[in-house]
């Protein structure tokens, strides 16, 4: 006596295994309307077909349908919309990637995690493009005025391309007066002009500059108009280079015969730990880098902090635009340590606070380490980060129970940076050896950000094992080294993003 509509819900609610089958075998019934089945396990190919496709094709064939345009209908239709404002600017209204709509406002590890496309952390910003800052003369950290109607609100402005011309975008959930003590005035308060009629979009809206100006906190100053510096750090080609010359990928940088001034090391034996991160799945969401956070104890600083440089993460989301400015595509690529064999931060180290593991770890000894930052220094990706200040000193002592006791709280004048999560990594093996088994099955262990990746872009695993996924991986003609010509051999490499463009929509 259901609705199919209720039967689902059912399905959705409960997932009982009797509604389950009231739901399957309702559809079924509906198709052997149309067919007679001729066995039974037909009933079930087809009702496994459909859960794969999301529907059950009907089999009878859709008689064609012709259509014909009325044009006299279709002028009228487009005379009776509303005329949009030819005047003002339009503002957008969107969901912060870091607060949502505010319900994350006090969260410090989401302030902190920079935007995908500005790279903005602890607040918001007016965007606009380049053209519309050009036409208005403005320029970042800008504050402006902007009204629309009788109300109005004041942001400081952030240039970024790819926006429309004309066009205003403010992310909601800041500037909140009633929040705790980490989310409270932070950022800029767009509900100040949103309106039950305009509650995502709202034309006829004017800026003007206040002569004010405000300090925006970024963790990426580089990076606008395919700024790589000359060096090919994102890679991607079209699927057609890539089929014309699989070696397209390894092209874009020359890397001659190189030659190392130490003893070569042979990492041949035993498991060797290494990781794939594939640029094609990667979105740029910030869920490694919040992962990483969570797992490896990594402080939250604060913007005073950022502002000096000095954000914790272990993992670097960078975003490139490639293209012209008016139009640019936004690239995303995750950068952690690259645990090097050939590694520059070790030799420079005056107390040997950083060395190589035999199973190819680039190891972090704290109580060693004096805070020289001279591998700071030599480390060609940066992504070694200093504690210029004791973060946990004064947290009350239940803040230790949020803290994974598997890993040590750093300390003020300590370098820290990626492990791969040697304490996964120890863990597994110590339950390898009560198992009395030696070796470790593929994908037994995973870090942080590979465990919590929804699309799957990272791998880790024994890279001696030919049989293993980041194995396979490294072997593919995608598979590429960042800075390779510096022969420092890092252990983590990346699969070049391949584009599939339609050329009609160019």
């Amino acid at each position: 006596g259901k609705t199919p509509s209720e039967m689902v819900a059912m399905v959705l609610d409960t997932m009982d295994q009797r509604a389950y089958d009231i739901v399957k075998n309702y559809w079924l019934d509906q198709f052997a309307k149309e067919k007679d089945f001729a066995k039974e396990k037909d009933k079930e190919q087809i009702w496994r077909k459909a859960l794969n496709d999301g529907l059950i094709a009907s089999v009878k064939p859709l008689a064609p349908v012709k259509v014909a345009a009325d044009a006299k209908k279709v002028a009228a239709a487009l005379a009776a919309e509303p005329k949009a404002s030819t005047s003002g600017i339009e503002v957008s209204f969107v969901p912060s990637a870091s607060t949502w709509d505010g319900r994350f406002a006090n969260n410090g590890w989401m302030q902190e995690a920079p935007d995908p496309m500005t790279k903005l952390t602890w607040g918001n910003a007016a965007l606009i493009n380049p053209a519309t800052a050009r036409a208005q003369n403005l320029n970042d950290g800008d504050v402006v005025a902007i009204s629309h109607g009788n109300f109005k609100m004041e942001a400081a402005v952030w240039v970024q391309p790819g926006l429309a011309d004309q066009a205003v975008v403010i992310s909601l959930g800041y500037g909140r007066a009633k929040c705790g003590r980490v989310g409270k005035d932070v950022g800029f308060n767009a509900n100040l002009i949103r309106t039950s009629d305009s509650l995502w979009f709202a034309d006829g809206v004017s800026i003007a500059p206040t002569g004010a100006t405000y300090q925006h906190a970024t963790t990426q100053e580089h990076g606008t108009g395919d700024r790589m510096h000359d060096r090919p750090l994102y890679r991607e080609v079209t699927i057609e280079e890539f089929v014309k010359n699989p070696n397209s990928v390894e092209e874009k940088s020359e890397v001659p015969e190189l030659q190392s001034i130490y003893p070569q090391i042979i990492y041949s034996q035993g498991n060797q730990w290494g990781m794939s991160i594939d640029l094609m799945a990667c979105t740029g969401c910030n869920a490694c880098v919040i992962a990483c956070q969570a797992e490896n104890n990594i402080p939250v600083v604060g913007k005073e902090q950022v502002l000096r440089g000095r954000e914790m993460h272990w993992i670097r989301m960078d975003r490139y635009f490639v293209g012209p400015e008016d139009d640019p595509r936004a690239v995303e690529q995750p950068v952690p340590c690259m645990q090097c064999e050939n590694a520059p931060c070790e030799n420079v180290c005056p107390v040997a606070a950083t060395t190589h593991s035999p199973e190819g770890l680039n190891d972090m000894v704290y109580n060693r380490c004096v805070g020289t930052r001279y591998c700071l220094n030599n480390c060609p990706y940066k992504v070694r980060h200093f504690n210029f200040l004791n973060f946990h000193k004064h947290d009350p002592g239940i803040y230790d129970m949020v803290h994974n006791p598997d890993v040590t709280v750093r300390m003020r004048g300590v370098m820290e940076k990626c492990t791969y999560c040697v304490q996964r990594i120890q863990e597994t093996k110590i339950k390898a050896k009560g198992e009395g088994r030696r070796a470790i099955a593929d994908g037994e262990i995973q870090t942080a950000c590979q465990q919590t990746c929804p699309a799957d872009a990272i791998v880790f695993g024994n890279i001696n094992d030919p049989a293993s996924r980041v194995a396979k991986l490294k072997k593919q003609e995608r598979n590429y080294a960042m800075l390779a010509e510096l022969d420092v051999r890092p252990r983590t490499t990346y699969l070049a993003r391949l584009r599939n463009e339609n050329p009609e929509l160019a």
